[in-house]
Parts: structure tokens; C-alpha cells; sequence
């Protein structure tokens, strides 16, 4: 799998320092459930660790363009979009952002999973982001008598979107750290497509979903943000051009032997390891940094001890300082401060040692 940064082990008691990447990122919406995602999910329930999707729409894109894509489920991007959305994706290939390697999405279908919506009626958004950044999300809609049997045009939008969120609040969520943000749906009956757009503010880079959707029906599809997530596929991305790539042999597995661990927040502010997914040569974790106390933090500190030997080969949303088994993580310039009862994350991809990676004891220092 392709990684940020590699990082070269250094010999025993020599400081190792891996920088923090500023263009790197990746997300999805994961409810409404955008075409990636909704196709890695339904190509992995039939078990035996592959993606073989039982959804016609997201077999004849497989046929297209292979099993990849949605292993990247989170990975629909273009690195020096830079608001230039209409300008740079042609007609007919915007569920894909007109690359090549996510062309089957913009198959014109009916049969794309689809959820149920009401329309007019508050919806919580969530969107998977293990990079975190700043940026806005923006929501679009189909108009009325758009026809889904034609790829989608620009034009087939309506003009502005039914949605603008800039800096949601990042959450832990089904598949890891998720942005989640509560809107209003427009009022619409029928089969649409809301058209997700994530403009950095930090970079140039843009991600684009299409979330197909059905407003009607006597109740809304069930979120399943509050069950346990079979995904395990949430490694980040590989640089702001190339989406991450996971090994289509063989499914990257979440870790079940290991529970968040957290300190008891003496020192200001809390931390809670998680392990998100592991595959053979690496694995994927995140933190979260919470502040429990009645005022606002402003930076903050996370240390431990690796047990079996990792090592830390890339991070985002803060800095961190290895040496040898010992890690120290301090926040980065955009999520230092923290406010009262609210938390931030920063997340990594690390190199297991001779056994499974563990959940190590966290200290967390608040300034």
C-alpha cells in the first residue's frame, strides 16, 4: 500500500522525526452512503475477504474499472481542483471526477444502491475523514425531471447547493473519524443525486460524491453509523493526486482483539487510541484528543510506548517525534486549540513489529 512518507527506522537511540504532510487527505460520505462506498460495502458482505458486489450498477463498474476504485472508496479527488469544479470535470463524469480509474461510477443507472430520504426533513450528514482538514462541504441536488438513464451534467444540479457546512465537527464514527453535520433535505420526490463537493481550504484539493437517494416511502433508511462497522478499509491517502490503494487480494481487517484506550485526563485533556484497520506490512490507527474541562485548551501533547516493537511511518493533523519505541505527538497549527467538552483527531499509519499491534497507554498534556 502506498503511504504518505516512508520512514527510515533509525538505529536504537536515534531520534527518528516524520513531518506531517500538509496535502494529505482523503474522505467520502459514508451516510447517504456515496457509490464507493455503498459498493465496498455491498461487494464485502458476501465474506471471504474480496470485493464481489451482488448490485448490478456496482458489478458492470467492477467490469469497468476493476475492484480498485472501491478499495479507494474514500479516494474520488482531484489534487489542484482549487474551486474549479466546473471547469475542470467534463459532462457525464462527475460522480467519477472525470478520472479514469473511477469511470464506472458515472454509469447512468437506476439500480445504484439507494437510500431512502424525506424530503424536506433534517438528515445527519456523515463523511469519513481519517486526514482531517479544513474546508467546506457543499451539497448539491438533482432537479426536478433530471433523468438518471443520462450521465450526470453539471447542468442536471440545481444551481446552488442545498447545503454549505464549512469546518464541521469531527466525530468517532462506524468507520473511523467521520465529519458529522446535521442539514435540511430540499423538498423533491423521486430518485435524485446529492452531489457532495469537500474544497480543502488548506490545499487545493477536492473530493467529489454522488450519494444516490429516493425521497419518499414511509421512513428513511436506517443510518447504520451507530452499529459496528464491518469497514475496514479506511487507510489514507496516498498524496493529493493518487488515491490510497489497499491490496485487492486480500481485505484489510479491522482489529477486534483491541478496545480504545484512553488516560484519565489528570492533565488537562483526554486521549483514546483506536486501531482501525490492519493488513499485512501496516496498519491504520487514530486518537482522539478530547477536552473534558469547563474553558478552552490551547495545544496539546500525546505520548506512549509502543509494547511490540511498531513504528510510526506517516501521520496527519499533528506532529509527531519518535524514538525507538517511545511516541510523542503534539497538535498541529490548526487543531491546537480545543474547546471546552469538544475533542479533535489525528490519525497515522504504522509498521507492526514481530506480533499484532497493540492498543498502547496514552498521556495527554493540555497547555
Amino acid at each position: 500500500m502506498a503511504v504518505l512518507a516512508a520512514a527510515v527506522v533509525a538505529g536504537a537511540g536515534v531520534s527518528l522525526v516524520v513531518q506531517q504532510s500538509p496535502a494529505a487527505a482523503h474522505g467520502a460520505m459514508v451516510y447517504p452512503p456515496t457509490r464507493t462506498y455503498a459498493c465496498y460495502v455491498d461487494g464485502l458482505a458476501g465474506g471471504g475477504g474480496d470485493i464481489n458486489p451482488t448490485n448490478p450498477a456496482c458489478r458492470e463498474a467492477v467490469a469497468i474499472g476493476g475492484k480498485q476504485p472501491f478499495w479507494d472508496w474514500f479516494g474520488v479527488l482531484i489534487g489542484n481542483a482549487a474551486g474549479r469544479h466546473r471547469e475542470i470535470i467534463p459532462d457525464g463524469t462527475l460522480c467519477g471526477a472525470g478520472t479514469t480509474k473511477f469511470a464506472g461510477l458515472n454509469l447512468a443507472r437506476t439500480d445504484w444502491p439507494t437510500t431512502n430520504v424525506q424530503s424536506g426533513q433534517s438528515i445527519t450528514f456523515r463523511y469519513n475523514g481519517w486526514a482531517p482538514h479544513p474546508g467546506r462541504w457543499s451539497q448539491y441536488i438533482t432537479r426536478d425531471g433530471w433523468n438518471p438513464s443520462q450521465p450526470l451534467k453539471w447542468s442536471d444540479l440545481e444551481p446552488a447547493p442545498f447545503d454549505d457546512v464549512l469546518n464541521p465537527p469531527l466525530r468517532s464514527g462506524a468507520t473511523g473519524a467521520e465529519y458529522v453535520w446535521q442539514a435540511r433535505l430540499p423538498v423533491k420526490q423521486g430518485r435524485h443525486i446529492i452531489y457532495s463537493i469537500w474544497q480543502r481550504t488548506d490545499s487545493p484539493e477536492a473530493f467529489y460524491n454522488c450519494s444516490d437517494v429516493n425521497f419518499g416511502g414511509t421512513q428513511q433508511s436506517p443510518d447504520p453509523g451507530t452499529s459496528p462497522s464491518a469497514d475496514p478499509g479506511t487507510s489514507p491517502s496516498a498524496n493529493p493526486g493518487t488515491s490510497p490503494s489497499a491490496n485487492p487480494g486480500t481485505s484489510p481487517s479491522a482489529n477486534p482483539g483491541t478496545s480504545p484506550s484512553a488516560n484519565p485526563g489528570s492533565s488537562g485533556c483526554v486521549a483514546t487510541y483506536k486501531m482501525n484497520s490492519a493488513w499485512p506490512g501496516g496498519f491504520n490507527a487514530s486518537v482522539t484528543v478530547r477536552n473534558p474541562g469547563t474553558s478552552a485548551i490551547r495545544g496539546w501533547k500525546v505520548d506512549w510506548t509502543f509494547a511490540n516493537g511498531e513504528r510510526v511511518t506517516s501521520l496527519w493533523s499533528g506532529n509527531v517525534t519518535s524514538s525507538g519505541q517511545s511516541v510523542s505527538v503534539t497538535n498541529a497549527g490548526h487543531n491546537g486549540g480545543v474547546a471546552a467538552n469538544w475533542e479533535t483527531t489525528f490519525g497515522f499509519i504504522g509498521t507492526p513489529g514481530a506480533s499484532t499491534p497493540g492498543t498502547p497507554a496514552l498521556t495527554c498534556t493540555a497547555s
